[in-house]
């Protein structure tokens, strides 16, 4: 049987699983693919790290070249990370004529149009499933298994560190401190969480999502992202007792002819589908006319998930390779108009507030809520100290752009804070 020769260029926790995932599961890809995969040649920062994987009759080196200018190694791995040099390295691959198969969510989100004409113009394949959600195959299934159907939302839960601090601070009443700290015993969580916890890696993820369901390329610059580093444990307890989670949502929907895109913190009702994803996992929830709800739940993170994922883009290079239909993009789907960001969207929002207790305090808040349009179906005032209330609203439908007005308005008030506003789903 015929032998398709691979690269990899990296060999932290996710490139390992991939090693030994292609060693364990050959009788399976080659029932599938009818070709055998073999690890030829990996690309490593130092060579003589000691290492848990077998690297046995592998080549380790630190040169690119002896890839790039390999004619045996036709399919190389990307799990190197970061924007640059991954750029550089995943272009000079492909005007090579090796076939990308990659799991870097950065990159395909900031410069993924780029690296696909590049790809299509040397009849290469570029493929990235494992760039979003880990384990699960959500790229895949919105390009295959709602190719007929219109999608109108995909949101979700994308982010596995901060879903582990949301949980903790839920269940056990921890502060975000405190939950930030045992996430990063963990390993959930980096000595430096920037990227995660103030919603940026999330954001990144949803990009790809957002581009494969609704055929239009969103950028950072398009969507509103908060994280979750100024949310309050009062705030999850309050949403506790108002019937609602706090997860950070990823949300991208089609509002008539325009795309509304964000990444916040979120208060999911308690009979959501959603609100019942905990720890370290992800779900995708992806809403279409016909279909309706479809959730997609597993592990968002790990090296043997996300190697099972990097695995199908493998097996499925091979299979266009034995079939020669190599250079066909991974997301064909193109809208004819770009559609505009949306400017529009409405939704329930929580608001949690701190008002100097004295008479008049509620009438000068309603009357300001009243004069930005804004009405409430629940509110609670409770002893915050001895000199401040905490006020906790749930308020009707409103625009999101009312939140800013809301916020300068409250601003140029001595006696009354705005701690927290945030989206609600039913």
């Amino acid at each position: 049987m015929e032998t398709i020769k691979i690269g990899l260029v990296g060999l932290g926790t996710v490139g390992s699983g991939v090693l030994q995932m292609v060693t364990q599961n050959q009788d399976k890809i080659s029932n599938i693919t009818g070709r055998q995969l073999s690890v030829k040649t990996i690309v490593v920062h130092d060579i003589n790290k000691p290492r848990q994987v077998n690297t046995d009759n592998i080549i380790l080196t630190d040169d690119l070249n002896q890839i790039i200018n390999d004619p045996e190694i036709k399919i190389v791995v990307e799990v190197m990370g970061g924007i640059h040099p991954a750029k550089e390295v995943i272009t000079a691959l492909l005007n090579a004529k090796k076939h990308v198969v990659t799991a870097n969510k950065d990159l395909i989100a900031s410069a993924g149009d780029e690296l696909a004409k590049i790809a299509h113009d040397n009849h290469c394949d570029l493929v990235y499933e494992a760039s979003v959600a880990g384990g699960i195959p959500i790229l895949r299934t919105i390009v295959n298994s709602f190719a007929a159907d219109q999608i109108l939302e995909v949101k979700g839960i994308v982010n596995g560190t901060t879903n582990y601090i949301l949980t903790q601070m839920q269940q056990k009443n921890w502060s975000y401190e405190q939950a930030l700290k045992e996430a990063q015993k963990l390993g959930f969580a980096e000595s430096d969480p920037t990227n995660d916890v103030a919603g940026i890696d999330a954001a990144y993820k949803m990009i790809i999502p957002s581009q494969f369901s609704f055929g239009t390329h969103l950028t950072m610059d398009d969507m509103q992202v908060e994280g979750i580093q100024n949310l309050q444990l009062a705030d999850v307890k309050q949403a506790d007792a108002f019937g609602f989670t706090i997860k950070l949502l990823g949300i991208a929907k089609r509002i008539n002819n325009g795309i509304f895109a964000d990444v916040a913190p979120v208060l999911v009702a308690k009979d959501h589908p959603l609100a019942t994803i905990n720890n370290e996992n992800n779900a995708v929830m992806v809403t279409g006319i016909a279909v309706g709800e479809t959730l997609f739940y597993g592990p968002g993170a790990g090296g043997l998930p996300t190697a099972n994922s990097v695995l199908s883009d493998i097996v499925s290079v091979t299979k266009n390779i034995v079939l020669g239909t190599t250079g066909n993009s991974f997301n064909n789907y193109q809208h004819e108009n770009d559609l505009i960001v949306a400017k529009n969207a409405f939704f329930p929002y929580y608001l949690s507030l701190q008002m100097l207790d004295v008479p008049g305090q509620m009438l000068k808040l309603t009357k300001l809520l009243t004069d930005l349009d804004i009405s409430f179906s629940q509110i609670v005032q409770t002893k915050n100290t001895a000199e401040y209330a905490y006020v906790a609203i749930i308020t009707h439908e409103m625009n999101h752009f009312t939140i800013p007005k809301l916020s300068k308005a409250i601003g140029n008030l001595r006696d009354i804070n705005l701690i927290g506003a945030y989206k609600v789903i039913n």
